[in-house]
Formats: C-alpha cells, sequence, structure tokens
C-alpha cells in the first residue's frame, strides 16, 4: 500500500471510484476545480498501481472541510480510509488549521464512527441537504 498526494494524471481513477462509491458522485470538472482552486489538497491510497483509497480537504486561513472520502468497495474495514483521514488532518495542521468540518449522510454509520473516533463531534443537521432527500450531520473536529 503505497500513500501520496494527488497528481492531475489521478483525477479520472477517482472521478471512476467516485462513481462506484457514491449516488451523487463528484464529476471529473468538480474534482480538477478544486483540485486545480490553490486550496485544495488531496490524499490517496494505491495498491498494485490501482487506487484503493482517497480524499481530500479544502482550506482558506484556519479552517478547512473535508469535501470527499472513500474507500474502494473490496478495500473497506482494512484502516485505509482511517489513513487518509490521518493525512488529511495532519496536512491541515501543517497549514495552521484550527478547526476542521465535514458533511455525512445520517445513514452513512460507517463513515459516522470513522469521524467520531477521528475526533470529530456532530454540530447539528441539514435537512434534505442530498439530491436524493437525505439529511446531512455536520460535525467538526478542533485541531487548535
Amino acid at each position: 500500500m503505497n500513500g501520496r498526494a494527488w497528481e492531475y494524471a489521478d483525477l479520472s481513477a477517482i472521478a471512476d471510484l467516485e462513481r462506484e462509491c457514491f449516488s451523487d458522485p463528484w464529476n471529473l470538472r468538480m474534482l480538477a476545480e478544486s483540485f486545480l482552486s490553490g486550496h485544495f489538497y488531496g490524499s490517496l491510497l494505491e495498491e498494485g498501481g490501482a487506487i484503493t483509497a482517497y480524499g481530500g480537504i479544502g482550506i482558506v486561513e484556519d479552517e478547512a472541510e473535508i469535501q470527499l472520502i472513500a474507500t474502494a468497495e473490496m478495500y473497506r474495514r482494512c484502516g485505509r480510509g482511517r489513513k487518509i483521514m490521518e493525512d488529511l488532518l495532519e496536512e491541515a495542521k501543517k497549514r495552521g488549521v484550527k478547526r476542521v468540518f465535514l458533511e455525512v449522510r445520517v445513514s452513512n454509520s460507517s463513515a459516522i464512527m470513522l469521524y467520531l473516533t477521528s475526533g470529530f463531534r456532530g454540530l447539528y443537521a441539514r435537512s434534505r441537504y442530498y439530491p436524493d432527500g437525505e439529511d446531512a450531520v455536520v460535525m467538526v473536529k478542533e485541531l487548535g
């Protein structure tokens, strides 16, 4: 398992994995816009040249948002999501971030457990946040 920062050439493979993992995936254009924004850091894990997990964080001044995080289905429950989360949070600390936010589907219990065990806490719910009408939980982690 090899971990590294995203490169522009990775975006197509990440978009493919997004489609496999989510009902409302980020498309290639969305990924490219974030990647090129100057406020983004992406982390990924590879095995045999294939991306098995990835995540991205947007950072503006002393606040950040975990924008996406996913693991290919056959690699779930192996610690890859936690490794990506640790890398994103470490990068945020290096850049002087004090507070990290994220949104998660209320039905995504495995992600919520990852976030809780990573030190996030729930703030509030966003009603009908996702395109299918599902609510989101907004979570925060203080780094300072």
